[in-house]
């Protein structure tokens, strides 16, 4: 938006610094002058105007005093109120200039304002922990294309050296090659999908229902019940109502994330996955957690990180495409609701989601556990 000039910042502090000193001189004289008039005389007498002082010649001798003690306020006030309103507005001049430096893409910049805490200091403070902000977004960013960029490069890749074998060798058997060929396609598939899910939740464009997540739980367990079933993990779910407000769709794609992720990252025999519910004063969780092999404390924290896999997670045709709990955090994020991952003391790793509470909760009956064999 094209503005048109006018006065800068400094000079209107002058001015403004100048008139109320010159509104102050001015009533100040003006309340001498009334006050000295009581104790005047109004009489002229031009014969004893040197022994009779009288108002006329108070004002006489008063008047170009007054004048000039005006004139000496508005140059101090000028003087004056140029060089504070500069001093003033020193801060704001490393804070444009900071701000001149991020437009053109540097970001690594801090201003660190010296000095104790007014409303300068606080704006500096603010924008150095926004530009602190952007430049781990940007890094992530940055991050998350390389990673999603060599992610899709394999299964193209995969796909080219697989037909390209198929021409080289017309006699090779082609039901193999199709076979791998849809499946490197049908991964290509579910991370083109996820990273549109990604996208979505991340721009919250969805309209807000009503969602209770005790039901959102059973649907995605009854959903994975046959993949527990056949890694032989026991799925089970209880609780109570959890209503909270957000997307239907989106909430029960974070929570079937988190129970894949729980089968599918398990132990080998005798696995098992809980799922459970809760109600607290203002929000409400859904907790999800299951066994498994140890984690690091260290290792923890990242696994939200998109494309992020701890060591010994293997890549088979039920490993995902390494987006699962960045979805889930993007979705809880979008949800204003708050992520936490814990180790678990035995093995395995413990998820908490915590959503706002929707108004009317009420008390659910007794757990419910799916069998699994």
């Amino acid at each position: 938006m094209v503005r048109r000039p006018g006065l800068s910042v400094r000079l209107k502090l002058t001015l403004s610094y100048a008139g109320f000193l010159m509104v102050a001189g001015i009533l100040l004289l003006a309340a001498v002058w009334v006050y000295l008039l009581q104790y005047v005389p109004d009489d002229w007498d031009q014969r004893m105007l040197h022994e009779n002082p009288n108002r006329q010649l108070l004002a006489y001798t008063f008047a170009p005093a007054a004048g000039t003690v005006l004139a000496i306020l508005l140059v101090f006030g000028l003087v004056g109120g140029w060089f504070l309103a500069g001093r003033m507005l020193a801060p704001l001049t490393r804070i444009t200039e900071a701000t001149r430096t991020a437009t053109h893409g540097s970001l690594s910049h801090r201003i660190r304002l010296p000095g104790r805490k007014d409303e300068f200091r606080e704006l500096a403070d603010a924008f150095d922990t926004m530009l602190a902000r952007l430049e781990a977004h940007v890094a992530e960013q940055k991050r998350f294309a390389a990673n999603a960029s060599h992610e899709l490069r394999t299964p193209l890749a995969v796909s080219r050296a697989l037909l390209e074998v198929a021409r080289a060798d017309p006699d090779r058997d082609l039901g193999e090659i199709i076979d791998r060929l849809h499946t490197v396609n049908s991964r290509a598939i579910d991370l083109t999908e996820a990273l549109l899910l990604l996208s979505r939740a991340d721009r919250r464009s969805f309209t807000p229902e009503r969602v209770d997540l005790s039901l959102v739980a059973e649907e995605a367990a009854e959903s994975l019940l046959p993949l527990a079933e056949e890694r032989g993990v026991t799925l089970e779910t209880r609780g109570d109502i959890a209503a909270t407000t957000g997307s239907p769709t989106l909430l029960l794609q974070l929570t079937a994330n988190l129970v894949h992720n729980a089968i599918v990252h398990n132990l080998p025999e005798g696995g098992t996955v809980q799922v459970s519910t809760g109600v607290r004063a203002e929000t409400v969780m859904l907790v999800v957690e299951n066994a498994g092999a140890p984690l690091s404390p260290e290792l923890v924290p990242t696994l939200t990180e998109p494309f992020r896999r701890g060591a010994e997670r293997l890549r088979t045709h039920h490993a995902g495409v390494g987006l699962g709990l960045a979805i889930v955090e993007t979705i809880t994020r979008a949800h204003d609701g708050t992520l936490v991952l814990a180790p678990r003391a035995g093995g395995g790793l413990r998820v908490t989601v915590e959503f706002p509470s929707a108004c009317g909760s009420e008390d659910r009956g007794p757990a419910r556990t799916l069998p699994s064999p």
